[in-house]
């Protein structure tokens, strides 16, 4: 296939930051995540992060970072101190842009108020908070170790040590719930006043406890009732549908995951942690992961990057729609050709395809239509 260097351009570039540690791990979770010991090795973890961060510091080609998103795992264990020295290594390492977006994860059993007094402090601007229910039943059926309770009490700490921005995590379609206990959960999370929802279904995945033990969960009429008045409730109050399961009030969008979507560029540290990043000198786009096991990691005689996979030329299209077709408000052409490298006269015919089965728009960028939105996977298939 022929293919202009010149094509490939360098997109905006994030930071993820994985902390692998939980108190429990929850039976629905097939993230990178495992059970605390007493002792937290949250100093020689730093160390690590930053060692890695090092290693890595070679593809930053220049760029600002525009976003951090601390995942995991449970990022709200470790200490004030511990962040305090992990950003004077980071800064040390990278430049922040003026306007940068620094998210972390936090749940409302690992919540303290002077901790998050001084994580604001330190410049994380943006909670992600996960409630899960506010029904302690269902709380308890998740393997949560918080209740309804300190759920909305988490949320009071976090605005009181000046969070203004804060996205709170809720799933539907659990076991044995109905319409009304679903829409019961979306009420009091929107009367928290969050600026973002991640409103999304319980689904069951390999490597779970979950999957080894399926719950029963709600008909698929009951998922489609709920999805739909879910929907248009959190229309009436103000949050508008950009992506799946993400919803936002005005200009509050996650940017840091918009640049996921957009397929942006991210460095990725820490135990498990993934990575994309563009070479444009070399025409090359590169997927990279970091060893899983945090006793691997922790071990500094060992390489925390485990793979570095190129994305062949023949797959861009396909790893760019799996990301932009998920934005519900389209993606210009010209993102496709500039992060992908290849003209959009590659994939028309593809395209073409999903616009007769009534999954794409025809216009002036790449956007699904109600039906897609519907059938992601369906539309994904046409550019295999």
């Amino acid at each position: 296939m022929s293919l202009s260097h010149s094509s490939l351009q360098l997109p905006p570039l994030s930071l993820y930051i994985h902390v692998p540690w939980c108190v429990r791990k929850c039976p629905y979770c097939d993230f990178n995540s495992h059970q605390a010991d007493e002792f937290l090795p949250e100093q020689d973890y730093v160390v690590a992060l930053l060692e890695d961060l090092k290693r890595d510091a070679h593809w930053v080609q220049g760029r600002q970072i525009e976003s951090i998103f601390i995942g995991g795992g449970t990022p709200s264990m470790l200490s004030v101190q511990a962040y305090e020295d992990l950003f004077a290594g980071l800064k040390q390492q990278l430049s922040f842009a003026k306007d940068i977006e620094i998210t972390m994860e936090a749940n409302p059993g690992t919540f303290e108020a002077e901790k998050f007094k001084g994580y604001r402090q330190l410049g994380i601007n943006r909670l992600s908070i996960g409630i899960q229910s506010f029904q302690d039943e269902q709380l308890k059926n998740l393997g949560r170790i918080h209740s309804a309770q300190e759920a909305t009490a988490a949320v009071q700490m976090a605005v009181d040590a000046g969070f203004e921005n804060f996205n709170l995590d809720l799933m539907h379609g659990l076991p044995g719930q109905d319409l009304e206990l679903a829409l019961s959960d979306l009420r009091q999370a929107i009367a928290l006043k969050p600026t973002h929802l991640s409103w999304y279904q319980l689904t069951i995945e390999p490597n779970t406890e979950y999957f080894k033990y399926p719950p029963k969960l709600p008909q698929d009429e009951t998922l489609w009732d709920i999805q739909e008045a879910g929907q248009a409730l959190l229309s009436e109050h103000g949050f508008s549908q950009y992506e799946i399961s993400a919803y936002a009030q005005k200009d509050r969008q996650a940017r840091h995951n918009i640049n996921y979507w957009q397929f942006g560029d991210y460095l990725g540290i820490g135990a498990g942690a993934h990575g994309k990043i563009t070479l444009p000198r070399e025409n090359k786009i590169l997927r990279t992961n970091k060893t899983r096991l945090p006793k691997d990691y922790l071990n500094s005689q060992k390489i925390h990057t485990v793979n570095v996979n190129e994305i062949e030329i023949e797959d861009r299209d396909l790893e760019f729609f799996m990301n932009a077709l998920r934005l519900y408000q389209g993606t210009p052409f010209s993102l496709f050709e500039q992060r992908t490298g290849l003209s959009i006269e590659h994939c028309q015919a593809k395209m073409a395809k999903a616009i007769e089965a009534g999954l794409l728009e025809a216009g002036e960028q790449i956007k699904t239509t109600a039906k897609g939105q519907l059938f992601l996977n369906e539309l994904l298939e046409n550019f295999l």
